[in-house]
This record gives structure tokens, C-alpha cells and sequence, in this order.
């Protein structure tokens, strides 16, 4: 497919990639009210779903991204404008994301699919939905990318991907979010991690965390060495990054499928658009837009207006699911 035209035009201050950026999480005040269902994992540990139900035959699976959850502002948005055009949705609550901490020493990194295959193995068995569609944010879209050209049997179900401001590359994305102009973003994420690993440390004696390079670090490679890599079985962060990056998977993937990342996008590298992958493949679309910041996109005070990344994922759905003609989609995007 041809890369999708850019269609995304916010008004000022929202041309500004770090206004974008922070206005979401800091301004857009949307609630709703889930459904949650604890599921108990294969390994003795529980990840919390949140569902939001109008009764539809279409349910859609949303992962949030690094240190986010079911109540980020993006997953409310986009739930509810589902709903509100017939879509069921459930929120992933990544482990130790949903309020609580899981029971497990491990919890989740970018790369870790088996969460999200299970999940989807469990929807598919308890449920009688007719079509799934996976949408990922952030980590949570590497996630959707890597699992859906990862796994080869995928259920009939899962009819397609959405995947928003993602680092598809994460060796070259972590070098951008260690720039300077990243840092206020890097520090709060640091800040959070942090704190995890250090309750993490008073339930688990014999995990071994050095407080004072702990306490230092201000770097993600600082906080994997530590924890990350040890672990989960990695041999570096290099190991890991490129593991866990889901731009190898992108060739592999059966099902239609669209990233959405904008040009202006501050963590990420110029190889977090794979422009040959969207030109070579049949299933994979490529939207870039000049304007959008990170899983920001929006374009103006009035929230009434704020809805152009809700619509794009609302028309792929549409298409994907076969209300609309597929091939013309770059058409409607």
C-alpha cells in the first residue's frame, strides 16, 4: 500500500510537538466507567481487564504504554468514541499497572507478547465475539506490532492492528529519549520505574537491587541492567532492545494493520517509520502526519474537536471488519 496522505492539521499552540504531547495527559479530563475482570494468568499471577460494552458483535483490545493504564486519557478517548460508533472495548491493564501490584517479580517490558497472546487466547474462548481488533499505544503498540507478526497462530478472529506513536525500533528510539529535549518526559518515567522496583525489592529479599545506583540512574539502559535484563533472561540492553523491537516483526504480519506516527513525534528516531515495509506490503498502512506529538494528536481547546486519532482508528476498524470497501482506505483516512 501507498503511504495514507496526512490529514491531520491542529490549530496553534498544537503545532508545537511538546504542547501536543503534554496536553493530553494534563488537560483532557474524560471519564468512564469500565467492567473489571481479574484473569489469572498461566504463571500464578492476575492481569486486570477493564471493558466498556454497548453490546456490539466487534470487541477492541487497547494497550496502553509505558507506565500507563486503563485510565490513561488515551484509552478513555478512545473507548468511549467506540462505543459510541458500536464497538465493544476492553483495556489491557499491563502487570503492576492496574493500581496493584502484581504478585510476580517480573511484570512487563516492550517486547513481552505472551501477555498479549494469552489475553487474546482468553477473549477468544470466553467470549463469542465475531471480530477482535488489537490498538496499542506507546510500548503497548510495540507490543500489538511484535505479537501479531510474531505469532503464527494468531485466532481467525483477530481481523486487524492499530498501533499509535510507536519506537518500532527501540535501540535507536532510547538514544532519542536520552536527547536533551526528551528529559522532563525521561525524568517522570524514571521517576515511577523507580518507585515499582523499589517495592519490588521489599517483596522480593533475594532480588538483588543496588539502591544508590538506583537512586542515579538516568538513563532506561540504567534501570535494565538492574532489572530488566537480569530478570527476563537478556544478555544486555542491547540484547534486549533489539528482541524486543518490533520493527523485524512488521514484515510478517497477515492481517490489515496501521501505525500512525507523527513526523514530530520527540521520542522517536528516524528508523521508527518504516516507509519501505508500508510501500512493500499488502497488509500494513503508514500514516504520518506532520503534527501530532506523542500519542497527542490533538488539535485544538474544544474538546468537541479532539477527536481526529479516535476517527482514524474508527474508520480502520470499519474497514478491517468489512463495512467499508478495504482497498479504498487510504481514501477515507
Amino acid at each position: 500500500m501507498p503511504i495514507i496522505s496526512n490529514t491531520f492539521s491542529p490549530s496553534f499552540p498544537f503545532k508545537s510537538a511538546h504542547f501536543n504531547t503534554v496536553y493530553r495527559p494534563l488537560f483532557m479530563k474524560d471519564t468512564i466507567e469500565y467492567q473489571r475482570k481479574r484473569i489469572t494468568t498461566w504463571d500464578a499471577d492476575f492481569i486486570d481487564l477493564d471493558f466498556s460494552l454497548v453490546d456490539s458483535n466487534t470487541l477492541v483490545l487497547l494497550i496502553h504504554g509505558l507506565e500507563g493504564s486503563s485510565q490513561s486519557n488515551y484509552m478513555i478517548t478512545t473507548s468511549n468514541y467506540l462505543n459510541t460508533i458500536g464497538f465493544d472495548t476492553v483495556c489491557m491493564n499491563l502487570r503492576g499497572c492496574s493500581g496493584e501490584d502484581n504478585l510476580l517479580l517480573e511484570t512487563y517490558h516492550s517486547g513481552k507478547t505472551d501477555d498479549v497472546a494469552f489475553i487474546i487466547k482468553y477473549l477468544k474462548n470466553n467470549y463469542n465475539y465475531e471480530n477482535i481488533v488489537v490498538i496499542g499505544y506507546s510500548l503497548g503498540g510495540n507490543l500489538a506490532l511484535k505479537y501479531l507478526g510474531e505469532y503464527s497462530n494468531i485466532p481467525s478472529e483477530v481481523k486487524g492492528g492499530i498501533a499509535v506513536s510507536v519506537p518500532v525500533d527501540l535501540t535507536s528510539s532510547q538514544a532519542e529519549l536520552n536527547k536533551l529535549k526528551n528529559k522532563i518526559y525521561l525524568n517522570e518515567f524514571l521517576r515511577t520505574m523507580k518507585l515499582k522496583l523499589l517495592q519490588k525489592a521489599e517483596k522480593f529479599p533475594d532480588f538483588q537491587l543496588d539502591k544508590e545506583l538506583l537512586f542515579k540512574a538516568s538513563k532506561f539502559r540504567h534501570l535494565e541492567k538492574q532489572y530488566t535484563v537480569p530478570v527476563f533472561g537478556f544478555d544486555s540492553s542491547e540484547d534486549y532492545w533489539q528482541k524486543a523491537s518490533a520493527k523485524p516483526f512488521i514484515p510478517e504480519i497477515k492481517v490489515p494493520t496501521l501505525l500512525i506516527n507523527a513526523l514530530d513525534d520527540s521520542f522517536l528516531s528516524q528508523e521508527c517509520y518504516p516507509i519501505k515495509e508500508a510501500k512493500e506490503m499488502k497488509n500494513f498502512h503508514l500514516l504520518t502526519p506532520n503534527y501530532g506529538g506523542h500519542v497527542g494528536f490533538m488539535s485544538s481547546f474544544s474538546n468537541t474537536e479532539n477527536r481526529w486519532l479516535e476517527q482514524q482508528i474508527g474508520v480502520f476498524i470499519q474497514e478491517v471488519i468489512g463495512i467499508r470497501h478495504a482497498h479504498n482506505i487510504h481514501k477515507n483516512l
